[in-house]
């Protein structure tokens, strides 16, 4: 079956209690109707919304046979950073049970936002206005720490070490470091701790967020603490990504370019994930292997000491990792 021309789009987001942030997925989606107005653009939502994934992707399925029956195709895109539980294990499971109930329609799962060139770029954006916003924009006095959403498997977390490092590498500042919001650590009280003990008078804390939610409430609460308790030095909060203009060039470069070569979610059919359905593990299995990384020594772990410029040898204990109940 060959696919239609323009296939139904179905953006996936991981969805929020916070109303909030499932509405700011309508509106990317709203904006890139505007932009793509060829195409039909539908959402769905992992968890915490009203229209979950197996719905969604009924009605974009409905969609893409009235729309063209004879060459019905849906491209689901997660609206997500990390290839973690919900990418790797929930999204193709629910896809391939879509595939048994609408068997005329091809479906096709593209790679998550990810942490390359696009969020990169975006990351920078936020880094610079928050460069701007402090006093004396100095980077050799000002830390920057990474704030990301942990996770049990530890691929996705060491995505986010090496977005670290490589922000490390591009930039003059004397300390670049990692911090999650749950399920691993160090977190952002820890790291904020190491960085003034090391002599940073500024810190910019960028989160690596999509869009609003609980989380990111949580983050401004906390860095206003942070301002609290260390007085003497100057903070600036980065705002959350998805509504920067990189976002939006991911998202468009993934419907203009030919079916044919679009990229695909490398764990739609991997021997792994079979195995973890097989044995009825889900979405919480711990995921042992990695496509995108090979985690080792060398390369900046979550629980390792920072990046740090022109400094002192310093090591500190790992910390054990502990799923947030």
């Amino acid at each position: 079956m060959s696919p239609s021309a323009n296939p139904v789009v179905l953006i996936v987001g991981h969805g929020s209690r916070e109303p909030a942030g499932n509405h700011e997925v309508e509106q990317f989606a709203a904006a890139a109707r505007k932009r793509h107005p060829h195409h039909t653009i539908l959402t769905c939502f992992i968890e915490f919304a009203e229209v979950l994934l197996p719905e969604g992707l009924a009605h974009a399925a409905q969609t893409a046979r009235a729309a063209a029956p004879e060459a019905a195709t849906v491209l689901v895109i997660p609206l997500i950073i990390n290839a973690a539980g919900h990418v790797k294990m929930e999204i193709p499971q629910a896809v391939a049970q879509a595939a048994r109930a609408f068997p005329d329609v091809t479906f096709t799962i593209t790679p998550q936002v990810g942490t390359g060139d696009e969020l990169f770029a975006a990351l920078q954006g936020e880094r610079k206005r928050a460069m701007r916003r402090l006093a004396m924009p100095d980077p050799q006095t000002t830390g920057v720490i990474l704030l990301g959403r942990g996770s049990s498997d530890p691929g996705a977390n060491a995505e986010l070490a090496k977005l670290a490092r490589r922000l490390f590498e591009a930039t003059d500042h004397e300390l670049v470091d990692l911090a999650f919001t749950g399920v691993t650590y160090p977190r952002l009280e820890r790291v904020a701790q190491r960085f003034v003990t090391w002599g940073m008078t500024q810190i910019i804390v960028l989160p690596v967020y999509l869009f609003t939610g609980v989380l990111i409430e949580r983050i401004r609460a906390q860095v206003a603490r942070l301002e609290r308790q260390y007085p003497t030095v100057a903070w600036a909060l980065g705002d959350y990504l998805g509504f920067r203009p990189e976002i939006a060039a991911w998202f468009d470069g993934l419907l203009t370019q030919p079916h044919e070569t679009l990229p695909t979610l490398a764990c739609t059919g991997c021997k792994y994930r079979t195995f973890a359905l097989a044995h009825g593990l889900g979405h919480h299995h711990h995921d042992h292997h990695d496509h995108h990384l090979h985690h080792h020594r060398g390369v900046h772990e979550p629980h390792d000491h920072p990046h740090h410029k022109n400094g002192p040898d310093l090591h500190f204990h790992t910390e054990q990792l502990q799923e947030q109940v």
